[in-house]
């Protein structure tokens, strides 16, 4: 996930908060990438790390499990890498939410701006039925353009969005907030605040 260019969190003066705040030193900056004054939060080192990798997927299965979680919705590409463990975790379903044109059959599309561009975002039509409780999985949170395209995907299938869990929250950025018409605050879950 990207971010327009901050200093890491120590040098906000602040550490890393949330329960999986003592992961974030396995998460890398990589200043002005994919282009100039943005910093990409790199998770490599956090996935290379089964230590690490096993802390992150029991945070958040903790958070999908307290948010009634009977699908999880894993946004691609890093999202999916949390949320297949975190569903197993739960003992819920997981559904691919993908870039257009990647999944076969009818889906439901949703063009979204992300911090320096626009995409489109895809679900299959039969993804959820109505009775689903899903939490939406992704990486980070920043400016929550490609958290809100994906709630409005599952609630076009008629199931309703408990929550939104990722690893990483930029708070500094507004993705909480653009999130507020769609999933009460509180539903919106980090492991790691910076």
């Amino acid at each position: 996930m990207t971010a327009p260019h901050q200093p890491p969190a120590a040098d906000l003066g602040q550490p890393a908060a949330g329960p999986g705040g003592h992961l974030a030193g396995h998460i890398r900056d990589v200043v002005d990438h994919p282009r100039p004054g943005v910093t990409f939060k790199d998770i490599t080192p956090l996935l290379a790390d089964p230590g690490a990798f096993a802390d992150t997927v029991d945070i958040l299965s903790a958070m999908c499990t307290r948010l009634g979680a009977t699908r999880i919705a894993g946004l691609e590409a890093r999202g999916f890498l949390l949320a297949a463990p975190v569903a197993l975790r739960c003992g819920a379903g997981c559904v691919p939410v993908r870039k257009a044109g990647k999944l076969p059959g009818e889906t439901f599309s949703r063009a979204y701006e992300l911090e320096y561009g626009t995409a489109t975002l895809e679900i299959q039509r039969d993804a959820f039925r109505p009775e689903d409780r899903v939490v939406v999985v992704d990486d980070v949170l920043a400016t929550g353009g490609t958290a809100e395209a994906a709630i409005e995907l599952v609630h076009s299938t008629g199931a309703r969005v408990t929550g939104v869990v990722v690893l990483m929250e930029l708070t500094f950025l507004p993705g909480r907030e653009r999130l507020e018409r769609l999933v009460k605050s509180d539903c919106v879950q980090a492991a790691i605040a910076v």
